[in-house]
This record gives structure tokens, sequence and C-alpha cells, in this order.
């Protein structure tokens, strides 16, 4: 087993699989990076934007279509993090999305959860659009406890539901049985996961994320109270609280499995340039941050002013990194395509973020070029 220790972190739409399909490379360098007795040469998390299932699902998932054993915490999705958010755990949270978000919700520490779909029967009158789902009769809205927190987990089905039912909550305070306030001077929470525009699935061209979505929310919000949609927290990649998160868990690896060299160098293998090497190159920044100046704060890096970075410790969970490095790995099997020109609109993006330290085709061959680096056999 390798003793010098890089760490991995893999993403998997565009990496390892492309929609219901894994891409071959896939299949066989993992199976390559396993040895005889199923142990991975190198610690790997497998760090991914999707948050519409459980950490367990994706991880036998993952196991199945790569023919290797991948456990559960091996697994980071968008909203992992979430877990480190204890102060949010005992709050009444609206939870936005598709697939078992209550479960996801309570899986992840949170006790006191509300679906939009459980919302709209309390307060049927809030829902319009869909002709055909209004009330028949007129019904009085049932009094619940009031709102105090709203996650953002992925994309939903009805879009239209979701963004009016959030505005009624936004807009009242946790309170969408009452009139809108559009003059407020507090506003609720909002903890977001999973920032993509697109993700790559069976399609030729990759498809809308959660992204959009949420910059339809901010442009409602926006011209309706007449400010800025603020984030408690944003989380997923390309946010720094990710990374630091992938990089504790790259740790607890290291020391289950009786490595005994820390783990210095971070390679991130993607697809996105905007997530994945947008994400890798800002943490590396944030790595080089601390060894110039420990005791500096993280600078702020994000699409704009209500795309706040993670704080450094997040209730206290989060230690001081041990990486210097994190290299950023971009392949051309998913999002990413090599013949067309970069996108123009980056909002605040620094563009040197998006430029990744290497091009390959695949995740067979980032990988070994990973070895290759290190000085490993595979």
């Amino acid at each position: 087993m390798v003793r010098a220790c890089a760490g991995l972190l893999v993403d998997v739409d565009g990496v390892l699989l492309r929609g219901r399909s894994v891409i071959p490379a896939a299949r066989r360098v993992f199976q390559r990076l396993q040895d005889a007795a199923g142990h991975f040469r190198l610690p790997v998390v497998f760090v991914t934007n999707a948050g519409s299932c459980l950490r367990h699902n994706k991880a036998q998932q993952l196991s199945d279509m790569l023919g290797i054993k991948v456990t559960p915490d091996q697994v980071l999705l968008s909203h992992g993090p979430l877990q480190m958010f204890q102060s949010f755990h005992e709050k009444c949270v609206l939870v936005s999305g598709q697939g078992p978000v209550a479960d996801i919700a309570q899986d992840l520490g949170f006790t006191n959860v509300i679906t939009i779909d459980q919302l709209r029967e309390q307060h049927p009158l809030l829902d319009m659009v869909d002709h055909n789902r209004r009330p028949s009769v007129t019904v009085s809205p049932q009094e619940k406890r009031r709102i105090e927190a709203v996650i953002l987990f992925g994309e939903p089905i009805r879009w239209e539901t979701n963004l009016q039912l959030l505005m009624d909550v936004l807009l009242t305070n946790g309170n969408p049985a009452s009139p809108h306030c559009l003059n407020m001077s507090t506003q609720l929470p909002v903890l977001a996961c999973n920032t993509d525009l697109l993700w790559l699935a069976d399609a030729p061209s990759p498809r809308l994320g959660h992204g959009v979505f949420m910059l339809c929310l901010e442009s409602v919000f926006r011209k309706l109270a007449g400010q800025r949609l603020r984030y408690e927290a944003v989380m997923g990649k390309p946010s720094l609280l990710t990374y630091q998160h992938a990089e504790l868990v790259i740790r607890q690896q290291t020391a289950n499995q009786g490595w005994d060299t820390p783990v210095t160098n971070l390679y991130a293998i993607g697809d996105n340039l905007m997530t994945d090497v947008y994400g890798a190159n800002s943490y590396n920044r944030y790595l080089k941050q601390q060894l110039a100046a420990p005791a500096a704060k993280a600078l702020a890096q994000g699409r704009g002013p209500e795309w706040r970075a993670a704080p450094l410790q997040v209730e206290g969970q989060l230690a001081t990194p041990s990486a210097t490095q994190c290299h950023s790995i971009l392949v051309c099997t998913g999002v990413f395509n090599p013949d067309a020109a970069l996108p123009i609109e980056q909002g605040t993006a620094d563009a040197e973020l998006m430029e990744p330290d290497y091009i390959v085709e695949d995740v067979e061959a980032a990988i070994d070029l990973i070895f290759q680096k290190e000085g490993f056999d595979l």
C-alpha cells in the first residue's frame, strides 16, 4: 500500500458516470486503484453536487457501477456540510428540492422539517399557477409553527410552486399565512446546496441545474423585495466549505487506514470549469493564504456579494488544513468541451480560477498522471 499520501477528490457526473451509464475509463482505473484486499491505494472522496439522495444510496450506486466497494464515508454530497450547522438542527426548516428531502434533512441532523408539499397542503391557497391543482372549495390555512430557515437542496420538479411558496415564506419572515412585507429589515437564513448551472446527463448537451433555479429565485426576490437575497451559507462545489469538509474526510481516511504520512497534495478531478476547476483553484489559493499568513481569514470568492465564502470553522468542527496544495484536473468526458469557447458571463468570478492545472482525456488519464507525479506505481 502507498504510504506517501496524496488525496483524490473525484467528481461523479461527467467523470465517472454519464447519465445512467458508467464511463468505461472510470471502471478500469478504479479497479486498478484498489489492491487485492479491496483497499484504495490512496484516500479518495467522491465529491458530487448531487443532493437528491442519501449518502449510502449514492455509495451503493457507485459500488455497483464501478465494480468496487465504496463506503458512505467516501461520498460527499452537496448537502454534506449541513451536518455541521448544529445551531439550525432544532429550528423549523423548510426544505426545497426533489427526492426524499425530509429523510435527507433528518439524516443530516435536522429534527423539525417541513417540505414544500407539506407547506402547500397546510396553505392550499398559495399555489395558484396550475388551475387543475387549485382547491375546489374555500379552505382556511392551518396555523403552524413559524418557519425559521430555508434549505435549498436541489432543483425541484415544479419550479413555479417552489418559487411561489419560497417567496411567501421569505417575504413574510416565515409566516406564509400573513401578507408580504416588502420593507424587511431582516431576512430568514437561507442555506443553499449545489450551485451548478449545468450538468451532463444522457442528452447531447448539458442540462440546466439547481444554480439556474437559484438565479430565478434571486431575481424574483430582488424584484419584489428591492434587495439581494442573502445566503447564510452556500455549499457544494465550488464553495470553500465543501473543500474544507472534503479535506477533513481525507484526513479521517488517512488515520483510519493507518497511512503514516499526512496528505499534503490534493488532486481534484472534474469536468466543469465553473464548479470543479474554480472550486479546486479557490481552495488552492486559500491553502496558500494559510501558509503565508495562518491567522488570516480566507478571502471571499464567489459569484457575487450574495455568495459568501464559508468560514474557516463551522461550529468548531473544521481544523487547520494539513494540505498545502490542491491541483485541478479537467477531463473531457463531461460538461467541458475543448472545442467550445469559454463562457463569457461569469459574474465576478476570477478568470484565473477557471484555468485548470491539467487537461486530460478522462479520469483514467488523470489518475495515471497523479501517480506519475507522486512517483507511485499503479
